[in-house]
């Protein structure tokens, strides 16, 4: 049985070096492992979730389609499908993922004052299903917004709403990977 109030510590190359509540890690911004699923279509969106207006944190902003950390004793590709069923509703397997990279962050939450220092790999999913067939918690999710691809990239476009790490470059670079699948 998975134990939900206690993630992994890991090093700089991942590899555990210990576990500790997820109160603790974030207090003290240890390092752990995080997974996010970018659901792309073949006409060039992306697929994001929109944050529940009760959430902790990032409160009715955009994030990506579906993530997480990664729960002890699970790797990284279960945590992916296990997150994109519990977050969309969507049955997959780990063969529908596509691996795009791996991203190395700490952001710090001065609203929570709470550090999320991560390694976190991403993945994307090509979605052909319909947008109402996508279906969140509610206590997590409010719905689901498409946005194209080129739209995100430029500059001038009002992203106000997007979580503002989602915009840094690497997360950018993450977006021209994906875009780069559609054929």
């Amino acid at each position: 049985m998975v134990d939900k109030g206690k993630l992994n510590i890991v090093d700089e190359e991942g590899r555990i070096i210990g576990e500790d509540t997820r109160e603790n890690i974030h207090k003290k911004g240890l390092l752990h492992r995080e997974v996010h699923v970018w659901f792309y279509t073949s006409d060039g969106r992306l697929i994001f979730q929109h944050r529940s207006k009760s959430k902790d944190t990032f409160p009715d902003q955009l994030d990506a389609t579906a993530g997480g950390h990664i729960d002890l004793g699970m790797g990284w590709l279960d945590s992916a499908v296990k997150e994109v069923g519990e977050e969309t509703g969507v049955k997959i397997t780990q063969t529908d993922l596509r691996y795009i990279t791996v991203i190395r962050s700490k952001t710090f939450d001065p609203v929570r004052k709470i550090t999320n220092n991560v390694i976190r790999r991403i993945y994307a999913f090509l979605y052909k299903g319909k947008s109402e067939n996508l279906k969140g918690d509610p206590d997590e999710v409010q719905d689901f917004e498409y946005w194209n691809i080129d739209t995100l990239l430029d500059t001038k476009a009002d992203r106000s709403r997007i979580i503002p790490a989602l915009l840094d470059a690497d997360s950018l670079q993450v977006y021209r990977k994906i875009k780069g699948l559609i054929k």
